[in-house]
Parts: C-alpha cells; sequence; structure tokens
C-alpha cells in the first residue's frame, strides 16, 4: 500500500468532511460518521487520523474564533483538498469498478 492508500476510517472522515462542507470540524465530523455508519469513533482516533490525513496533504485545516459556548476555545475546521477529493474520487471508482466484477451466483 502506498503513502496516499486510504484506510476505511480515513476515507469515511473525508466523506463526512465532503458532507459537511464549511461546517466540519472534530464534534460534526464525528456525528455525521456516526449517523451514516451507527458507529461511534473515538475523538481520539478521528483526531490523529485528521492528523495524519493532513499530514498526507490530502486535507487541510483552519482555527475558527473562539466561541462562548466553548468557554472561549477555537474550534479547528477542515476541508478536503484537490490532491484529497482526487484521491477520494479514485477510490469510489475503484471501489465501483470492482464491485461491477464480482461474480453473480446463478
Amino acid at each position: 500500500m502506498g503513502k496516499n492508500y486510504l484506510g476505511e476510517f480515513e476515507e469515511l472522515i473525508m466523506l463526512a468532511i465532503g458532507v459537511l462542507g464549511d461546517n466540519a470540524y472534530g464534534v460534526s465530523i464525528k456525528d455525521e460518521m456516526q449517523t451514516r455508519t451507527k458507529k461511534k469513533p473515538s475523538i481520539g482516533a478521528l483526531h490523529t487520523a485528521l492528523q495524519r490525513l493532513e499530514n498526507k496533504g490530502l486535507v487541510e485545516s483552519w482555527e475558527g474564533g473562539a466561541t462562548n459556548e466553548r468557554g472561549g476555545r477555537k474550534k479547528r475546521f477542515y476541508k478536503l483538498t484537490i490532491f484529497g477529493l482526487k484521491s477520494l474520487t479514485q477510490a469510489h471508482e475503484t471501489r465501483n469498478e470492482m464491485f461491477s466484477l464480482i461474480v453473480k451466483p446463478a
């Protein structure tokens, strides 16, 4: 597997970021994944994977402004990079191609 291989968890995170658009931050990504997959990713695993995706150049992040409801803390927002969207599209195309080649039972 190459440096830019996407594991299932990473792929789901990137899909959630794409779905959430400008509202993609740690808790919203976690909630979106939980809603769609019925699995409960830990926030620690999520942040580790987000850091890995950022190191690979697949997502980028920035800090939003401090908010009162967060006790003055800032949110870190994420978005897909062009390279990330290309990688996600390639993974989707590969899965679809392979799925179409599955031998159907008679």
